[in-house]
């Protein structure tokens, strides 16, 4: 049996009930349910979750606008599964927080397997490794792996689990060049034709947190056609934690 507190939110209580029996059959035992967005924002206040499973067409509210109100509360990653399809739809999900998105019909063995990525990815974090124990300094920015922090200037800044994964991941392969489908398949641990929009994503939502000038960075830097590489500004100190 599996640890991990996961919390699904849908309005729909045939999925609801159906992917709750599909998790307690994989292993999961701590499975907690909400039909409505009051009820999910309740939840995530009251308990700490691992993961959360969002549907966007909710009673109350939409689904984008839980999950930047999820946002202020966690940082664990975010799953969408919804009926909406449309590209502008899976874009806006993961451009305002989401780490992965499933559109309605799926297969239910694929949703166990995204959730299992997305959990194998998070605990890799929890390992207190001797690489984990390490503070990344690169001046403007630094990396605690071990305390999974994010800090700008010196000040700490709210990083979700996806785009903390994929800087630490370039980080550690400085100057090295990735395609969008090998980041995918490095961080997200499954690689399918479209998942390179997810990491475009995510990218960009970094270069926010880390650029002076997102339009023009300097640490994350796009070859056209080829790929993405991280180049260190100066050099890097690597401290013991």
């Amino acid at each position: 049996m599996q640890d991990e507190r996961i919390l699904l939110v849908d309005d729909e209580k045939g999925i609801l009930t159906m992917l709750e029996l599909l998790l307690y059959r994989e292993g999961f035992k701590h499975i907690t349910t909400a039909g409505t967005g009051k009820e999910a924002l309740d939840k995530v206040a009251a308990a700490p979750f691992d993961l959360i499973v969002l549907d966007i067409m909710l009673p109350d509210i939409d689904g984008f606008g839980l999950c930047q109100q999820l946002r202020r509360l966690t940082t664990v990653p975010i799953l969408f599964l919804s009926a909406r399809s449309g590209d502008y739809d899976k874009l806006m999900g993961l451009g305002i927080g989401g780490d992965d998105y499933i559109t309605k019909p799926f297969n239910p063995l694929e949703v166990v397997a995204r959730i299992r990525a997305q959990l194998r990815r998070k605990n890799l974090y929890s390992i207190p490794e001797e690489a984990a124990q390490q503070l990344m300094d690169y001046g403007l920015f630094t990396i605690n792996k071990k305390a999974a922090v994010l800090a700008v200037n010196g000040v700490e800044i709210p990083c979700p689990a996806k785009e903390f994964e994929l800087l630490v991941f370039l980080c550690e392969h400085p100057n090295q060049v990735f395609t969008a489908l090998q980041l995918y398949e490095q961080v997200w641990g499954t690689a399918l034709t479209g998942d390179e929009k997810t990491v475009v994503i995510h990218i960009s939502r970094l270069r926010k947190r880390l650029e002076a000038d997102p339009a023009a960075p300097k640490y994350i830097v796009n070859l056209r056609g080829i790929g993405y590489k991280f180049i260190p500004a100066g050099k890097v100190a690597v401290h013991e934690d």
